[in-house]
């Protein structure tokens, strides 16, 4: 019975899911990872916390390989491990299969499906947070740079500003029907990406 009542939550939770993407004007559709990968390609620099924790400064470094089926970022500098971050998302069939690891704990695995929606990518997968079971979502929010005077609106969308990635959770087993922010990582490009 319990197995039944995680099912139905998780229907629940993904109908929620899908209804908050229905109501804007574009609809969420389902991606290539070939598309997601070599946009975090380069170096990156901002501010994380999780929340409500101070912000820290962090550097993100992402590396896309050559048939664009691995992509690994590593946060470094403000983490509280003493080791960089590493999030290795890999194209598993039409998953997307990501390791982490800290240096301390031992590795970390989730499947996640990945989505595109106005030019903002979402992995959304279910999974353990806190030993609690949970929809966990992991969204880059495409951040544009402030459009200049010198600068024609071409100009300012071909240009990149940036992402903010932020990790997402919805628990199963309580009746708040909408993603809690868990963490938060500003990056913003401090060198090119291709």
């Amino acid at each position: 019975m319990p197995l039944k009542i995680d099912r139905l939550n998780l229907m629940l939770g993904l109908a929620i899911v899908l209804s908050v993407f229905s109501s804007s004007s574009v609809m969420a559709a389902k991606v290539s990872f070939k598309e997601f990968c070599p946009q975090f390609v380069g170096q990156w620099a901002g501010d994380a916390a999780k929340a409500g924790e101070i912000p820290r400064k962090v550097a993100v470094t992402g590396f896309c390989s050559h048939d664009q089926r691995q992509l690994i970022l590593s946060v470094s500098i403000g983490t509280r491990a003493p080791f960089s971050e590493t999030w290795w998302f890999r194209e598993e069939g039409d998953q997307v299969l990501l390791t982490y690891y800290d240096g301390v704990a031992e590795d970390k695995q989730q499947v996640f499906s990945l989505y595109r929606q106005n030019g903002d990518y979402s992995l959304l997968g279910e999974g353990v947070v806190n030993a609690r079971p949970a929809l966990i979502q992991l969204l880059f929010d495409a951040q544009t740079q402030t459009q200049t005077q010198t600068q024609t609106q071409a100009q300012a969308q071909n240009q990149a500003g940036g992402w903010q990635w932020t990790q997402n959770i919805q628990y199963l087993d309580d009746d708040i029907d909408r993603y809690q922010l868990f963490r938060g990582i500003e990056m913003t490009p401090v060198a090119p990406s291709h």
